[in-house]
């Protein structure tokens, strides 16, 4: 069980020279754009524009804060995305391009190299004790906004972007908001 508090995040430049990234945590630990097996980070969206590619990747988005993004990913309709939006998943190598709702976005990105990994993403608000199922891959714990506190396990407290990441999760996880908390579930499975 390890903390990732949201002052030790590294900031780089967007593959695409466009922008800046928060990358939260990256797997192998210290591997590139090219050669993670899963990455999870933060973005700023300044602008409207194309979407950086990247060969064989998953990737899922959240907005984190600001008006919205419409995406349109090549082959499927426009995905208009909000703060309340469900997290949306595609393929990080089709050509996709992004529009503003309305002023800058910063949203969360999880990737996944296809064929090696899986993930998936959950968002939960939650106002009283919750638990979070147990699972066999790593498990990773954003708290987006509030504070969560994690009573059997130290206990652990969470604020705002800091992150709780579990190696191997195989118990039930006790989380209580203070006094309430938005939270993002990542769970990270190898591919058989």
């Amino acid at each position: 069980m390890r903390i990732l508090r949201a002052a030790d995040y590294r900031v780089m430049p967007w593959k695409n020279g466009g922008g800046t990234t928060t990358e939260i945590i990256v797997s192998p630990e210290g591997s590139g754009l090219d050669d993670f097996e899963w990455r999870v980070s933060m973005a700023r969206v300044e602008g409207s524009g194309p979407f950086s590619s990247f060969a064989g990747i998953d990737r899922t988005l959240s907005v984190l804060q600001g008006e919205g993004i419409v995406l349109d990913v090549a082959g499927r309709p426009p995905a208009r995305l909000t703060a309340s939006s469900p997290p949306f998943s595609f393929p990080a190598d089709l050509p996709t391009s992004a529009a503003l709702v309305a002023g800058p976005i910063t949203d969360l990105n999880v990737m996944t190299r296809r064929g090696r990994m899986l993930h998936s993403v959950e968002r939960l608000t939650i106002s009283a004790p919750a638990e979070i199922e147990g699972h066999a891959g790593p498990t990773l714990i954003l708290c987006h906004d509030g504070e969560a506190i994690f009573p059997d396990s130290g206990p652990i407290r969470l604020g705002p972007l800091d992150t709780l990441l579990l190696e191997r999760n195989a118990r039930t996880l006790r989380v209580e908001p203070a006094p309430s908390a938005t939270l993002f579930v990542i769970r990270m499975t190898a591919e058989a």
